[in-house]
């Protein structure tokens, strides 16, 4: 009996050290825990940059390659900006989007085009990081080739490139009141539709430099977009559109006003905008199309183009006899390899909308190319810009 009254005051002496240790550590841990932690020092960045791909040109035209960003004045909306990001990247990733203009107005250019397309691309797509995808539009727009950097692909899209189906009679979602319309050749030309698709689901999801080439003659007809809101999309994607001039078949297109769409007094071609017309009434500028139109309302294609490729920081070429298609894609190959990309933080209490940009030179006979200007903020159909 005595053994069993000693046993445990022998065990409670030997755990006696272990409990005090285990209570001391305890104690020294509570304070601990209520004393609070020192604050965390963090670092705000501004990862909001507007970002310019820009081309400088002397008085002959030659490209000018030997600046740095101490040769440029910037300005957004009037007001001096530093430049804080500034390189001649030809490294960077290159995604090039090759739009094609198939209605019947450009039968006689198709067999060029292709020939020139599968060259131009060849030259671009040279590393596994750069890639293109091809898209043809009519009265549709068909998506021949998404991005890839597979030579194979990209020649067989181009090789799909065709004018659309022979003048037939068919229904379409894109007529007012559900009833059967005539389509003529050339009679749905979804320019803006295209250039709005390319840069709003394909180049505003890709990284590094950008750029789109449509070939058309400019003329669109039966658009959901506006000229204006294709233009925004490109902007919003930092997305250059170069836009090559190629006459359609006149003759044929002058007989489409007989009795066709074009006699639609909506204001819209082909068909009448939602809300009745152009946003603010008619096409910008106040008329039914930019001014220079023929006497029939017929649009200026050209002029459309011209304000495409600058307002986006492309450029604006006509296919002639002695400036083949071929030459013009050389012309903006070159372009796309010796860009300055620039970049700046916008001001932080900006409003929402349309920004412009006024890039310059300190060194004179020199000339800009870029974008006019952004978007910031939420903004629709051109409507914020001025």
């Amino acid at each position: 009996m005595g053994l069993l009254r000693i046993f445990p005051l022998i065990c409670f002496l030997l755990l006696a050290p272990a409990l005090e240790s285990q209570n001391s550590s305890a104690a020294s841990a509570t304070p601990a825990a209520q004393t609070p932690a020192p604050p965390v020092t963090t670092l705000s960045v501004d990862v909001n940059v507007v970002t310019l791909p820009v081309t400088v040109r002397d008085k002959h035209g030659k490209i000018v390659s030997n600046l740095t960003k101490d040769d440029f004045n910037l300005e957004e909306d009037g007001k001096p900006q530093s430049i804080r990001y500034f390189s001649q990247e030809n490294n960077l990733p290159l995604t090039v989007g090759l739009l094609v203009d198939t209605s019947m107005s450009e039968r006689d250019n198709i067999d060029r085009e292709r020939s020139a397309s599968r060259s131009f691309l060849d030259q671009m797509i040279t590393r596994p990081t750069d890639r293109a995808f091809v898209i043809h539009f009519d009265r549709e727009i068909e998506l021949l080739q998404d991005l890839t950097s597979d030579h194979a692909k990209l020649e067989k899209a181009v090789g799909l490139i065709d004018v659309e189906s022979a003048v037939q009679n068919t229904q379409t979602s894109d007529q007012d009141n559900g009833s059967p319309r005539a389509h003529h050749g050339g009679a749905g030309t979804k320019l803006y539709d295209a250039i709005f698709l390319a840069c709003d689901e394909i180049t505003s999801k890709q990284k590094g430099r950008k750029a789109i080439v449509v070939l058309t003659d400019g003329e669109d007809r039966g658009s959901q977009e506006t000229m204006n809101s294709a233009i925004e999309s490109a902007q919003k994607a930092e997305t250059v559109v170069y836009t090559i001039y190629i006459g359609g078949h006149e003759d044929h297109d002058r007989g489409f006003n007989n009795g066709g769409p074009m006699d639609d007094p909506g204001g819209y071609p082909g068909r009448r905008y939602p809300g009745g017309g152009y946003p603010g009434g008619g096409y910008p500028g106040g008329g039914r199309y930019p001014p220079g139109g023929s006497q029939v309302n017929r649009p200026n294609g050209k002029k459309i183009l011209q304000q495409i490729a600058q307002q986006t920081g492309g450029r604006f070429f006509e296919a002639k006899k002695k400036d083949s298609v071929d030459d013009i894609y050389a012309q903006i190959a070159e372009e796309l390899r010796t860009q300055f990309m620039l970049g700046y933080t916008p001001p932080k209490d900006q409003t929402a909308g349309f920004h412009s940009i006024h890039l310059t030179t300190k060194t004179k006979d020199l000339t800009v190319q870029t974008r006019e200007g952004y978007y910031s903020g939420e903004s629709t159909s051109g409507k914020d810009k001025p």
